[in-house]
């Protein structure tokens, strides 16, 4: 897309009221989170998108790219990793050493870092270790360079993750590029995200479950609402360069979404290499690579020793933390967000 037709962004932007951003100071412990609305369906993001959503709504997308997209807590990495041996002829060796944020740009991360960052930065004299600064600096650079600059300079094929909603893409991306959707049952995305909201600084929750399970189906969590997230994807299903799966199908039946996935991508798969990669993918070996769960930043206090990356792997886990009130509000919530479509969640 050229600078000649160069596009608008399409929504407006609009504050928060201040009762959100009170539930936010009272719930979330890092004190620079600074949210907004965006569009018509009213998604809640950092602040900072809005002088990079023009940029990324007119990336210039290549044939060649494939993106991983999904709301946060769905089964993004599981569902990147496979794409990405698959794409790349089963290099088990480049997967297990080379870090997947390295490998999969994350198309809008630093606009959570952009605060994080002038404090890092503002502290790194306090840092004795030379190697230890230099360590810092290149997480900064991963976690806090605008993607837009990354991908210009990154060869083909690209490998790219979001959890932007497919109306903050860019008009032509299924048109273009290759676009994976990975979607999962709201209750498990809700107490998935409490942990991940736990687990990173930058977020820092420090509620109880049902707190947190309020702000989310009342769509007050970042990137919120999650129905609509989904909608926009599912909208999309039956384009050729998109494929929708639910994270369900994976945690049922891995080997049958390989092969959806391969030959998505044009691939063969032989019983050999279908073995070997369910194998690199269940969920102890996969919770142990390093390459993907993110035990490395807590050496740079970004996450919570307390919490991990990679979690359970399981479906449904969410029985285990709703009472009757909250299964009742979910079977309503779910039942009224889903009127409007034909989208449906595996009961698996």
């Amino acid at each position: 897309m050229g600078e000649n037709k160069r596009l608008r962004f399409p929504f407006d932007f609009k504050e928060i009221t201040e009762e959100e951003k009170l539930e936010i100071k009272r719930l979330f412990n890092y004190p620079k989170i600074d949210l907004i609305r965006v569009g018509p369906k009213d998604y809640l993001m950092p602040r900072a998108y809005i002088e990079h959503a023009e940029n990324i709504y007119n990336l210039p997308i290549r044939s060649s790219d494939v993106y991983v997209a999904s709301f946060q807590r769905a089964g993004t990495t599981w569902t990147q990793e496979l794409v990405w041996l698959l794409a790349n002829d089963f290099d088990y060796e480049t997967a297990l050493s080379v870090p997947i944020t390295h490998r999969y740009p994350f198309l809008e991360i630093y606009m959570l870092y952009t605060e994080w960052r002038k404090d890092c930065l503002a502290n790194i004299d306090k840092v004795e270790s030379i190697e230890k600064k230099e360590r810092i600096l290149k997480m900064l650079e991963v976690m806090c360079q605008p993607v837009t600059e990354k991908l210009a300079a990154m060869p083909s094929p690209r490998f790219i993750k979001t959890h932007l909603p497919m109306s903050f893409l860019p008009p032509n991306i299924v048109d273009t590029a290759k676009v994976i959707y990975i979607a999962r049952d709201a209750r498990d995305i809700a107490v998935s995200s409490y942990h991940h909201a736990r687990l990173f600084r930058v977020l820092d929750f420090i509620g109880e479950f049902k707190d947190f399970w309020d702000i989310f189906r009342s769509d007050r969590f970042i990137q919120s609402p999650y129905f609509e997230h989904v909608k926009e994807a599912w909208n999309l299903r039956h384009h050729p360069n998109m494929l929708f799966l639910f994270y369900e199908e994976l945690a049922k039946d891995l080997p049958a979404v390989v092969r959806r996935v391969a030959d998505f991508l044009g691939k063969e798969v032989t019983e050999e290499q279908m073995t070997r990669l369910c194998d690199h993918l269940s969920f102890e070996n996969f919770k142990k690579n390093k390459a993907v769960n993110y035990e490395d930043l807590k050496e740079f206090d970004i996450v919570s020793p307390k919490e991990n990356f990679i979690r359970r792997g399981k479906a449904h886990g969410w029985h285990d933390y709703f009472d009757e009130e909250m299964t009742q509000q979910a079977d309503q919530w779910i039942e009224d967000s889903l009127r409007d479509t034909d989208l449906r969640f595996p009961n698996v």
